[in-house]
């Protein structure tokens, strides 16, 4: 995805995008991405946000006080990663300064090594893209909207609800030419509003596809259930207090079948920690649901336990749930004709993943990215829409097989476990190949800091799924372990933690040994 972060130079574009007009649906992550990218291409642009306007205040005002109704992820946590990170780097220099300021911390490709890799660690070129930026979601909007309110030709205008979308009918499809809009503060009537382009930046219950389907233009999508529901909880260090190592028993992300946990860092010593559930495993549920018991399943995986001793560490929220997870992608050109122009969606409006993986802000913003080239590039309206349709394909439909892929991994494996069974073992060559290839995998990754470079790279988008493995180095390392025999390699694989059974009879109270 390299390419992507290297726009071309058109200024004799200019010309023509000053003089259209942008509305864009929607003042989240992705709305705010696109806006910027676009304002600073010479559009007039508009977001319409239906919740409030950003308030006054520092970050934890904003994270404990601003209601955003319209994210439903908005206090879940996220993770914005190297390929994100590098574009807002270079698109909008100027930005950066604000993120740290607020509190945001810069990780780069040597923080994230163990210590026994660090001490082996030679810079390459290339690390110094392999970049995390650590806060959160509230932060994020914050620093954002404060830059967005600095531009002369960007305009948010909040507590603002689209109604519905002004279009004209074409054979076979339709022709976007503005929305209607009603404040939801001052009371005012129902107003209509024109646009060259709308954007719909709604996220995952954009009204968009209902509204197409009433103008006779339906949306076919393709959707995955992911079968799990995800929990949060928010945490704070106590003053002094540093973060725990993240290595060996200390591992702060791990599937073990029954559920999957993760610890997310945010900004001023806060963080985050999700457990995922099954649907199935409903006595789970009734625990995790609930900040004490969540703590203590927390206290009894080896890797989530340092992070939540209260000794170190003292909650900020309840814990709350996230339901419906699946991995959807909606198809707005179909039989190679789009259904309507003028109108783009981007982001979580166009397809979105399981969010436990953390890539969707990162594609909203490659989506957003793609979407600023093309229209300063084209000008055809059919053409604008074919070409953002290939493009999204190209470059977002990887990211979406390999979360797909993962999902159904993971249902295996929690229906295995819920079965008694193991998935250790395959029949057939083909899969025992799989299996051992991914072990061998996730032990080199751990051992060599060029095989863990090109993980990250896949990991953080900085390009497709498993382009790393065409590195003659990096399979050679692999094809050595697999040499070595699986049983150590899925050693390393496996995260410590409680058996399904032992983590049931502990939460019961029963005594486990």
């Amino acid at each position: 995805m390299n390419n992507l972060s290297q726009p071309a130079d058109h200024s004799d574009s200019l010309a023509v995008s000053e003089k259209q007009t942008i509305a864009i649906v929607g003042a989240g992550i992705c709305g705010l991405c696109c806006g910027l990218a676009l304002a600073k291409h010479g559009y007039q642009v508009t977001l319409y946000e239906r919740d409030a306007p950003l308030p006054d205040g520092n970050p934890d005002d904003i994270f404990f006080n601003w209601v955003r109704r319209g994210a439903a992820q908005f206090k879940h946590p996220h993770a914005f990663l190297a390929v994100m990170s590098n574009l807002l780097e270079e698109l909008f220099p100027d930005l950066m300064p604000d993120f740290f300021e607020a509190g945001a911390r810069k990780i780069t490709f040597q923080d994230m090594l163990s210590p026994k890799l660090k001490s082996k660690y030679r810079s390459k070129t290339g690390d110094e893209k392999l970049w995390l930026l650590m806060c959160r979601r509230a932060t994020m909007e914050m620093v954002l909207r404060r830059y967005a309110g600095k531009q002369s030709n960007l305009q948010i205008r909040s507590s603002t609800r689209v109604n519905a979308m002004i279009a004209n009918p074409l054979k076979g499809s339709i022709q976007l030419t503005g929305l209607k809009i009603q404040s939801t503060s001052s009371g005012a009537e129902e107003e209509e509003i024109f646009a060259d382009i709308i954007i719909d930046a709604g996220g995952r219950n954009s009204q968009f596809k209902q509204w197409f389907r009433l103008a006779g233009v339906p949306v076919l999508s393709e959707q995955d259930d992911a079968e799990i529901v995800y929990y949060t909880r928010h945490y704070q260090f106590l003053p002094g207090i540093d973060e725990p190592q993240r290595s060996g028993n200390t591992r702060s992300a791990g599937d073990l079948g029954y559920l999957k946990y993760g610890v997310f860092p945010g900004d001023g010593g806060h963080f985050a920690v999700i457990i995922c559930v099954p649907l199935h495993e409903q006595a789970l549920h009734s625990y995790v649901k609930k900040g004490d018991e969540f703590d203590r399943i927390c206290g009894h995986i080896p890797g989530l336990k340092p992070w939540v001793d209260p000794t170190k560490s003292k909650s900020t929220t309840s814990s709350f749930g996230m339901g419906n997870i699946k991995a959807v992608w909606n198809h707005f050109v179909q039989n190679g004709a789009p259904l309507a122009q003028n109108y783009f969606a981007v982001g979580d409006a166009a397809l979105y993943t399981n969010p436990l993986y953390g890539r969707g802000c990162s594609t909203g913003i490659i989506h957003s990215h793609l979407l600023t080239r093309i229209l300063r590039d084209y000008q055809d309206p059919v053409q604008r829409a074919l070409v953002f349709d290939q493009w999204t394909e190209q470059e977002l439909r990887p990211i979406f097989k390999t979360s797909l892929n993962e999902d159904k991994n993971g249902i295996k494996r929690a229906r295995a476990v819920l079965a008694g069974k193991t998935l250790n073992k395959a029949q057939g060559f083909k899969k025992r190949l799989i299996l051992a290839f991914g072990d061998a995998l996730g032990r080199a990754s751990q051992e060599h800091i060029h095989v863990l470079r090109g993980v990250l790279k896949t990991f953080n988008l900085m390009e497709k799924p498993g382009e790393f493995l065409k590195n003659w180095r990096i399979r050679l390392t692999i094809f050595r372990y697999m040499l070595s025999g699986r049983k150590k390699n899925a050693a390393a694989r496996i995260v410590p933690g409680p058996s399904r059974t032992e983590m049931l009879a502990f939460m019961d109270g029963q005594h486990v040994p």
